[in-house]
Formats: structure tokens, C-alpha cells, sequence
């Protein structure tokens, strides 16, 4: 069966789209102008890149959007968000994009949130975590797909607390994401734990951690247990060093993002057992939907998919339901409206776009590391639901200032 084909079947159903019988696409496409950190962060955004593809190709296959096929036009914000802005203002004038999409780092998030709001333009934050997109910077033009810090982080603090461990050493890249998963975790950790203590906090820069010292001043705290929330490079230098040193004996540790395979498989066999993580185990969920991408992913591309591919589809998912629901209109206000409460499936299962905080409700796995035959996999995991890990209403409404 022709590769196109075999897609057409397996996903109209998941898409909600009809297969094309009748007459040819309609004239036109939808600009997607999507930026993203691409250069920097390349172990996340190209698989994530790639999962985009597969989710346009499924979706074009299937018939478009009311005759019209999704067109990705793609910037790279040089981890910038100068640059990000400049990138979004280039295609808005010479693009004549129809909406924006993107970004990982949540600094740059932050910065295109806000040109969201000044120029009145429909935003999907796919990727960039910190609580402030949908929160204390959140405006109505911008969505956010991906699990923020507080959702991932209200996820491991029962875990957390289960150790019963008293004094908590926390290390963490310094800035907006990092910030905002520290604070998120130590308020929650307190209501969890009442007693507890924060004996060392060690804020790194991003990508230039200096793994030495870093773990020499959190063996020089002696703490019970260790929080976590380096990720890429910077995770691997440090637990290459904290084996070294034997940081990790004895103690709990509990990271965040630490089990998605773009990490996990850096590490190989220096892969800590037994650490708290959040994360992304494509070898072992059994469930049809994730099985259906799985097939069509590798098929695609020769390759396993990382969490990146998931965001990345998901994305595409959600701007193609959106646009469904309008009936076709890429107007950003009818987009606003269709999203708020929009409800789309995805290889996770079904997830609603909150119209309170404009949140997906994405969820994660969450479980421990492992090291399999020399390799870091997840074990005793479990898919956490991002709607059971959201503040009341009420604290929302303080938080978004009558946004």
C-alpha cells in the first residue's frame, strides 16, 4: 500500500477530516509561520520539525481544511528573543502567515506572547513551559500546548513527598524555565510536606553549567534528596560528574524531563537508575492511538520518535482542528473562539484547550529511570492526565489579571 495512502486511512478518523472524493483542493493554503530555537536545541527541535511534517502530509492527504492545505513556513529565533520578534514580524508582513506557532526556550516564548498581544495575532505556544504564557503574561491571543511547569511539576511533588526525604538540594538552568519549575515545586513540596527543608539551590547557566562545581556545593550541603532541572548538555555533564563523585548514592532524585529519549539516550550507560522523572516512553505504550503515530512515524522517517515528535505533531493537530472548527476561517478572532474549549485527539489521547487560561491539557508519563542492555529507558510509568494537575479557577483568574 502506497505510504500516502496508508496514512490517508490510519489518521482521517484521528483528524476528523473526511478522505478526498470528490472535487480537487481548493486554491490557497494556510501559513503556518512557525519559529523555534532550532540551531540551539537541535535534540528536541528536529525531531519535533519532523513530527510537524507528518501531521501537514496527514492532514493535506486527507483533503486540507475546507479545500486548503496547511503550509509550514519555518525561522530559526537563534534562541534569541530579539530575533524571535524580528522573525515574527517577517513573516506577518512578507509572508502573509495566518497564524504563528511555536518556540521552546520560554524566554523567547514570553517575548512572542507578548507581540501576540501588540499586534493581534493568533499564537500557539507549542513547547515553552513556563507558567507565565498562560498565566501572569497571558493575553487572549496565545495558547499553549505542551504540560507547563506547574502541571509536570504538581505531577512529581506526590512522588517527591512519598520519599519522605527532609532536606532537598535543587539545581536548575537560570532562567525563566528554571525559575518558574523551582518555584513551582517548592511551594508545592511545602503543602505536600509541611517541614520540609531547601538546604542548597544551585542556579546554572543555560547550556554552560559547570558540573564540578555544581556538585561539590550539593555534596557540601549533604542533602536527603535532589531536585532536577537541567536538561540536554547540561544534564549530561552533570550526571556524568555526579557519578563520578557518587552525588546521586543513597539519595532520591527527582528531575523533570529527564526520561524523554532527546536526554535519556544521551546518557547511555551512565544513565542513573532510579531517578523521579517525567517523560516519554515510545517503546512501551500500548495504546492504539500512539501505536497508529508510532507505525506512521518510523515509516516515515526510519526513526523512533522523541517528545519533540509528539509536540510537534500535536501542534499541527490542533491548528488544523482549530481551523475545522471555523469552518475554514483563519480570522484570528474566530480562531480565539474555536480554541477556547477546542478538543483535539492526539497520540496521548484526547486533550481540551482550557478556555480559562487557554492551557492544553496534555499530560506526561511520569516513572523511574532505568538502564536497560546499556541504555536509559522508563520504567513503572504511568500517563498523567494534565487536567487533574491545574490551580482552581479562581487562582487562575488572579493570575491572568481579567485576561
Amino acid at each position: 500500500m502506497p505510504l500516502c495512502t496508508a496514512l490517508l486511512r490510519t489518521w482521517a478518523p484521528l483528524l476528523g477530516l473526511s478522505l478526498l472524493a470528490g472535487p480537487a483542493l481548493a486554491q490557497g493554503t494556510y501559513k503556518i509561520g512557525e519559529i523555534n530555537s532550532y540551531k540551539a536545541q537541535p535534540a528536541f527541535l528536529e525531531p519535533y520539525k519532523k513530527g510537524m511534517e507528518l501531521a501537514v502530509e496527514q492532514v493535506n492527504a486527507s483533503g486540507g481544511i475546507a479545500g486548503r492545505k496547511l503550509q509550514l513556513i519555518v525561522r530559526d529565533d537563534n534562541a534569541n528573543p530579539g530575533d524571535a520578534v524580528r522573525a515574527a514580524e517577517e513573516l506577518l508582513a512578507r509572508e502573509k502567515v495566518d497564524v504563528l506557532m511555536g518556540s521552546f526556550l520560554s524566554h523567547v516564548g514570553l517575548a512572542l506572547t507578548d507581540f501576540a498581544r501588540q499586534k493581534k495575532v493568533f499564537f500557539l505556544a507549542a513547547e515553552p513551559l513556563t507558567d507565565k504564557i498562560v498565566w501572569e503574561s497571558g493575553n487572549r491571543y496565545t495558547f499553549r500546548l505542551r504540560a507547563s511547569t506547574y502541571m509536570q511539576v504538581a505531577m512529581l511533588v506526590p512522588e517527591a513527598a512519598a520519599l519522605k526525604k527532609k532536606r532537598w538540594a535543587i539545581v536548575y538552568p537560570n532562567y525563566e524555565y528554571g525559575q518558574s519549575a523551582v518555584a513551582t515545586f517548592k511551594k508545592l513540596l511545602q503543602q505536600a510536606q509541611p517541614g520540609v527543608e531547601f538546604v542548597a539551590e544551585q542556579a546554572t547557566p543555560l547550556g554552560k553549567v559547570d558540573a564540578g562545581s555544581v556538585v561539590q556545593a550539593l555534596q557540601d550541603a549533604k542533602p536527603d534528596a535532589i531536585f532536577n532541572v537541567l536538561f540536554a548538555a547540561d544534564l549530561a555533564k552533570f550526571v556524568r560528574e555526579g557519578n563520578t563523585r557518587g552525588l546521586f548514592q543513597g539519595r532520591g532524585v527527582v528531575s523533570l524531563l529527564s526520561g524523554e529519549p532527546e536526554y535519556l539516550d544521551t546518557l547511555k550507560g551512565e544513565t542513573p537508575e532510579g531517578w523521579i522523572v517525567t517523560g516519554y516512553p515510545w517503546y512501551a505504550i500500548q495504546t492504539p492511538a500512539h501505536q497508529a503515530f508510532l507505525d506512521a512515524y518510523q515509516q516515515r522517517f526510519k526513526d523512533y520518535p522523541r517528545a519533540g515528535s509528539i509536540v510537534g505533531y500535536n501542534a499541527i493537530l490542533s491548528i488544523a482542528e482549530g481551523l475545522k472548527k471555523t469552518g475554514g476561517s483563519a480570522d484570528t478572532e474566530k480562531l480565539i473562539a474555536a480554541f477556547r474549549s477546542l478538543e483535539v485527539n492526539t497520540p496521548f489521547g484526547p486533550i481540551t484547550y482550557r478556555a480559562q487560561d487557554h492551557q492544553s491539557t496534555m499530560g506526561a508519563y511520569v516513572g523511574k529511570t532505568a538502564l536497560r542492555q546499556g541504555k536509559g529507558v522508563m520504567v513503572d510509568f504511568s500517563y498523567q492526565d494534565g487536567s487533574k494537575f491545574q490551580p482552581s479557577d479562581e487562582e487562575v483568574k488572579k493570575l491572568r489579571k481579567g485576561q
